[in-house]
This record gives C-alpha cells, structure tokens and sequence, in this order.
C-alpha cells in the first residue's frame, strides 16, 4: 500500500501564522510600557580649614671637593651637627632619618682636548624631620642651615587629627550636595524623595607644602628664639566631593 503525503495549501499556513502574529501585536500593545524612576543627580562639596600640628621636613647636607674623604667627612660633620641640634631641640630620635652617603665622581667637558676631564667628588647625604611642636619649626630650620645643611625643601604640614576632619569634610560634601538636590528640586515644583545611590570622590590631602611660612629679614635678628618667631605654619585645608542621586516625587 503506498502512502501519498499531504500537502496543505500555502495560503492556509500563511493565514494561520498572520492571525497568530496580529494577537501577539495586539497583546504588546496593551502592555504598559516600563517607566524610567525619576531621580536627581547632583554634586557636593566640602571643605574644612584646620591649623597644622606636624611639620616634615626634607634637608640635604651637600659638599663637592676633590678629595673624595674630604667631602665625605665634611658631609659627616654637618649631619652629626644636625642631629646634635633636633636631640638640643627634643625631637625624639624615631622622628629622624638620615639616608646614606651618595658619592658620585663629577667631570667637566674638555674643549681643547675633546675629552672629560675629572673634577672631583660630590657627596650629599638626605635627612628628614618630624616637628609635632611648631614652635621650634623655626629653630630647626635655622639651626639647620648654620649648621651647614645648605639645601632645605618647604615643609610638608599635616595634622594629628587627619582622619577626623577627613571626615567632616565628607559630611559637609554630603550635606551639600543635598542642599543642591533639595533647591533643583524646589525650582522644578516637585519635593526630593529618598538617596538611592550615594558615590564618595576624593580622600585626605597629602601633607601640604607650608607656602605660608614666611622669614622675615627687614632687620637683623639677634638670637635663634627671634629667628623661628619669624615661621607662620597658617592653616591646611582638607576636602572631600559626593556625587549622589535622590528619588523626585511627583505633586
């Protein structure tokens, strides 16, 4: 017995699949679309001035001289004199560090005979300081300098209290960059709902240069102690940033 197979007619198939899509269209179209939350996203600074309590400091004890030891012992003597000066001060030994030696021979250019010709030895041995006292920043400094250190970096202020006002900052970030939701908000007539996403920016300065520290030099200064009155840490300012998005509900 041999079997023929049915063949449907193709406008009975394109029918049915047309019926099926014009249902398939017409429920998506009774959907309600998905709404997008409203929301504000805005900013936020802030900003705390706070006066300094610890100074770092960056000295070099540099000699060039064509005897390589008489440089060195030179070099020696003046970091020996330096230390003498923070232990008179009171600093405590943990707050300094003194590198070791960098000896490097130095040459100069020959025109006349085309070639380098040696010129001796430079020696420089790098020190640092922490000051938690202010008030002999300036007693450090000077004694620093007669004592032959002849090369010293602006100090790098900080503070104690870092951390903490770090912090206050954030807040004051974070209270601002509400504040900034809240008259957005007002001004388009509608009130501010809940944070949904809140992205802290920046961190705790670095110790900061002491660009305010000033040496005055209209008149002589007879004793050290006239000297360091001389030395204004100022104040150092820490900031912190928010970005952060609010919820609008709608009058």
């Amino acid at each position: 017995m041999r079997i023929r197979p049915v063949w449907l007619p193709a406008c009975l198939l394109l029918a049915g699949v047309g019926g099926w899509g014009t249902a398939l269209a017409q429920d998506m179209a009774m959907r309600t679309p998905m709404q997008m939350p409203r929301t504000i996203s805005v900013s936020g600074s802030g900003t705390i001035d706070a006066t300094p309590d610890i100074a770092r400091l960056s000295l070099a004890v540099q000699r060039r001289n064509a005897s390589m030891q008489v440089a060195r012992d030179e070099t020696v003597r003046v970091s020996k004199a330096f230390l003498a000066l923070c232990k008179k001060l009171g600093i405590p030994e943990n707050k300094i560090r003194t590198s070791g030696l960098t000896i490097q021979p130095e040459y100069r250019w020959n025109e006349k005979e085309n070639q380098q010709v040696f010129i001796g030895y430079f020696v420089q041995r790098q020190l640092q300081v922490e000051i938690n006292d202010l008030d002999k920043l300036g007693n450090v400094i000077e004694g620093a300098i007669d004592a032959g250190v002849n090369e010293v970096s602006p100090p790098a202020l900080d503070s104690s209290k870092a951390k903490e006002l770090n912090r206050d900052a954030l807040a004051a970030a974070t209270a601002d960059a509400k504040a900034n939701a809240e008259r957005i908000a007002s001004s388009l007539g509608v009130k501010l709902g809940s944070v949904r996403t809140v992205v802290a920016g920046g961190s705790m300065p670095p110790p900061m240069p002491m660009q305010e520290v000033r040496m005055m030099s209209a008149a002589p200064m007879a004793d050290m102690a006239g000297k360091a009155a001389n030395y204004v840490p100022g104040e150092i300012s820490f900031e912190s940033r928010v970005d952060a998005t609010f919820d609008v509900i709608a009058p």
